[in-house]
């Protein structure tokens, strides 16, 4: 797959992240794989998976959906983690992915390589490259060092990007300024359905929603909430 037909798939559609933490309950393959089938049949045009699943996710899913499929592995939770090596990023396109999501902040990468030596390693074996950014300076870096998408999903996880409870649609609308011809992908706390469509009216090329759909954690603590009565402690979480 091509950029240009990658977005002819996904241009101002959903993507679903389907990712689960080393904790949760649904941290499991086949689980993963199931959530990413239920979400095409809702109609996600593509699907982000990997993370601490990392190569065993991405490939049951890819073979699972017909759908484009955005590869990550994740490493530790500090500094560069997201797909932080050439050798993942090579791995996760063995596995099936088209797009391979990294970390492209300005952060030093763990095996010493320069962001461009990956997106170049991934190019040569014929893969596309979404470049994860927390500001606009690293999102311009970044497509000139090739990569195919940027996206704002590190925005507030860099010790210098504003963290906040909302998405940060500033970001999505400057990068649409500062580079017309790349595709911005919005991620990050999307949480309702109107910020996903301000993304859009923002520029966006497609928005990228994981938690809100698919951790029952998450939303059933929502729900829970406006209840005002205490969750359960379990054993587990006391």
């Amino acid at each position: 797959m091509n950029l240009t037909d990658l977005m002819a798939t996904i241009r101002g559609g959903l993507i679903v992240s389907c990712q689960a933490g080393p904790e949760h309950p649904l941290r499991d393959t086949s689980t993963m794989r199931r959530l990413a089938e239920a979400a095409v049949l809702g109609g996600a045009t593509a699907v982000r998976c990997g993370g601490v699943g990392g190569i065993a996710d991405v490939r049951a899913v890819a073979a699972a959906v017909a759908v484009p499929v955005i590869g990550l592995t994740k490493s530790g939770t500090d500094g560069v983690f997201i797909t932080p090596t050439v050798a993942d990023a090579l791995r996760v396109l063995a596995a099936g992915a088209a797009v391979v999501a990294t970390d492209a902040t300005t952060r030093p990468r763990p095996d010493g390589a320069e962001l461009r030596e990956t997106i170049e390693a991934v190019h040569d074996a014929g893969g596309i490259v979404m470049a994860d950014v927390s500001t606009v300076a690293e999102g311009v870096a970044a497509a000139s060092a090739g990569a195919d998408l940027v996206a704002t999903t590190l925005s507030g996880y860099t010790p210098y990007s504003p963290r906040t409870a909302e998405p940060d649609l500033a970001l999505v609308r400057d990068l649409v300024a500062e580079l017309p011809a790349v595709p911005i992908i919005a991620e990050g706390r999307y949480h309702r359905i109107e910020q996903v469509r301000e993304a859009l009216e923002a520029g966006a090329g497609a928005v990228v929603v994981g938690t809100a759909i698919t951790d029952p954690v998450w939303i059933t603590r929502r729900f829970a909430d406006a209840t005002h009565r205490p969750a359960p402690v379990t054993a587990e979480h006391r």
